[in-house]
C-alpha cells in the first residue's frame, strides 16, 4: 500500500477498480501522512501551503502516478476553479475554499446491504 498525496481529485487507476472516497479533516490528514507518504504535489506554492497547513514537510514532486488497489490517495481540491494557465502564491491560495478527500482503491468492496463481494470488473 501506498499513501499519495496530490493537488487534485482526479483518482489515476491503470484499470478497473472500485474508489471509496470521503472528506477529511486537516487532523486526519495529518495523521494518515505521517504513516509516510508519495508526494505528487507538482506546484511550490501548493506545497508550501500544505507544509504549512499539515505542520509536515511536502516536497514539490511532479511526477505522474497510477494507483493500485490497496493505495490512498489524499487529495487537496481547490473549491474554487482558476482561470486558465494561473499560478497562485501561497497568499492567493490561503484566501480560497479547498477540501481535503481521501480515497481508497480497491478491488472489490462488501455490498453494505447483502454483504456480498462486489468486484470492480463487475461494475467497469
Amino acid at each position: 500500500m501506498t499513501i499519495y498525496l496530490l493537488n487534485s481529485l482526479i483518482v489515476p487507476i491503470a484499470e478497473t477498480a472500485i474508489v471509496l472516497m470521503k472528506k477529511a479533516n486537516v487532523g486526519e490528514v495529518k495523521r494518515l501522512l505521517e504513516r509516510g507518504f508519495v508526494s505528487a504535489v507538482g506546484h511550490d506554492s501548493t506545497a508550501r501551503l500544505l507544509t504549512q497547513l499539515l505542520g509536515i514537510p511536502i516536497p514539490i514532486n511532479r511526477i505522474a502516478i497510477t494507483a493500485k488497489a490497496g493505495d490512498v490517495l489524499v487529495h487537496f481540491a481547490l473549491r474554487t476553479r482558476l482561470p486558465e494557465g494561473r499560478v497562485l502564491s501561497e497568499e492567493e491560495l490561503m484566501k480560497l475554499d479547498y477540501e481535503f478527500v481521501v480515497s481508497e482503491v480497491h478491488e472489490e468492496v462488501a455490498c453494505p446491504h447483502c454483504g456480498e463481494a462486489i468486484f470492480a470488473e463487475e461494475v467497469g
